[in-house]
């Protein structure tokens, strides 16, 4: 009988992008996916170490795994990704945790198969792979797509912006660009299978090409990409502001396939604030930034991430933050509680804010976000947009769910069928989060 294996993945689309090559390298070894926990031969927590609700999280998970790996005795349990990463976590892991078996990191995981074989043939000891860099990761791995119209390439390993609450630097390792004709071949392959949207993912998408040594940049592979008969849309993932130039900005604006959305996380409206997170851009130049983007593509989406209750902020520095959202108008926003992060420079400070401060500043933030998304999706009220669908809707059995090139989630009325179609659909009502229609033969807006 064929063993099963059950993964989750915790934070980023990074994670996810690694959880499929993790598959993939699975179905290798004869392993077919699991659809319950219970029914696993092999368990794997891809891990993430960004945010402590995240490793909490992980924590909760395991110990609900005790009396399971104690009734299931050839169950083989991993623990990989970001957490692994860090020292003074893992260390502590590994003495409350005893009964994990495997432990790899984010530059390891392709050394997994190696790692359940050598379990296998000796299940006393607990086996850990680890390295600070990618320079040594295999990129020729098999890869499980969770879709088969879309999907995720990585452009680059790693991150040198060390920002002060940050541990992607210490968990991912120094930055690296994946070698360009590398990255065209993949997606010309994805294209030759029938996938149409693609999406570029970076710690720092707009960093590509900084250590090549030559004048090449972000935008310049943006270029080649569009090139490649068969996608048609391209989305990218994340920008850092302060590598937003203007060659990139008048890309866009000129690009037939770039989906009409970028994700520019902020942070915070403060400049101050800004400066004590390391993040090399003020207030000012981000909402520079902005204006640029509006002008060179006047419809573009634009959302962002905020930190809330970063060490040493003001309630005048929350203002900032909030005056900045009213000034920007974003459409959307994932928004944080600052939580201490292991050895980074702001968890060492001093002047650590007050939680109880913390959660009423989150809730004034939501209550400045929220109708300004309300009311950017409800500028597409009666307008028609092209929506790639991406699978039945979770609630309700006769809709389909897919998103708009601006990123938005559209609910309408279909059959399965159309699933990986780019549909034109008429937007008839909106939420804050989401948007629904119907289907419709009338040219799209967007």
């Amino acid at each position: 009988m064929d063993k099963k294996f059950y993964i989750e993945t915790f934070g980023c689309q990074m994670n996810e992008y690694d959880s499929e090559k993790i598959s993939g390298m699975l179905e290798n070894l004869n392993y077919k996916k699991a659809d319950e926990i219970d029914s696993a031969d092999l368990i794997i927590y891809n891990t993430c170490l960004i945010r402590e609700n995240a490793e909490n999280r992980l924590y909760g998970k395991l110990g609900a795994l005790k009396k399971l790996k104690r009734e299931k005795d050839d169950l083989i349990l991993a623990v990989g990704g970001c957490i692994p990463q860090n020292d003074e976590i893992r260390n502590y892991i590994l003495e409350k945790y005893p009964f994990i078996d495997i432990i790899f990191g984010t530059n390891t995981f392709y050394k997994l198969p190696e790692m359940i074989n050598q379990h296998l043939n000796n299940t006393n000891d607990v086996l850990v792979e680890l390295e600070k860099n990618s320079t040594n990761l295999n990129e020729n791995l098999p890869t499980i797509r969770k879709y088969h119209h879309k999907g995720f390439v990585n452009i680059m390993y790693g991150c040198n912006n060390f920002c002060s609450y940050c541990v992607v630097p210490y968990t991912r390792g120094r930055e690296r660009s994946r070698e360009k004709e590398d990255i065209i071949k993949e997606i010309q392959d994805l294209a030759k299978e029938g996938l149409k949207e693609v999406t570029l993912l970076g710690q720092n998408v707009n960093s590509y090409g900084n250590d090549f040594g030559e004048d090449y940049s972000f935008y310049k592979l943006l270029e080649e990409v569009e090139k490649i008969e068969g996608i048609e849309r391209i989305r990218y993932v994340s920008s850092h502001p302060k590598d937003v130039g203007d060659d990139f900005i008048d890309f866009l604006s000129r690009s037939s396939k770039v989906c009409n959305h970028i994700h520019l996380p902020v942070q915070a409206g403060s400049s101050k604030i800004l400066k004590d997170m390391n993040r090399k851009y003020s207030k000012e130049d981000y909402l520079n930034i902005i204006k640029k983007l509006k002008a060179a593509v006047p419809s573009i989406s634009i959302s962002t991430d905020f930190i809330v209750g970063f060490p040493g902020e003001t309630e005048e520095d929350f203002e900032e933050t909030l005056d900045l959202c009213r000034e920007v108008g974003f459409d959307a926003a994932f928004t944080f509680i600052y939580s201490i992060r292991p050895n980074t420079p702001a968890g060492k400070r001093e002047d650590q804010i007050d939680e109880k401060i913390k959660h009423e500043r989150f809730n004034k933030l939501l209550e400045t976000l929220y109708p300004v998304f309300y009311e950017k999706n409800l500028a597409y009220k009666g307008k028609v947009v092209k929506v790639l669908v991406d699978e039945v809707s979770k609630n309700k059995n006769e809709y389909l769910t897919g998103r708009s090139s601006s990123n938005r989630i559209v609910h309408f009325k279909g059959t399965e069928h159309l699933i990986g179609e780019i549909v034109n659909v008429k937007i008839t009502k909106v939420k804050t989060w989401f948007m629904e229609g119907v289907l419709t033969k009338e040219d799209a807006y967007e």
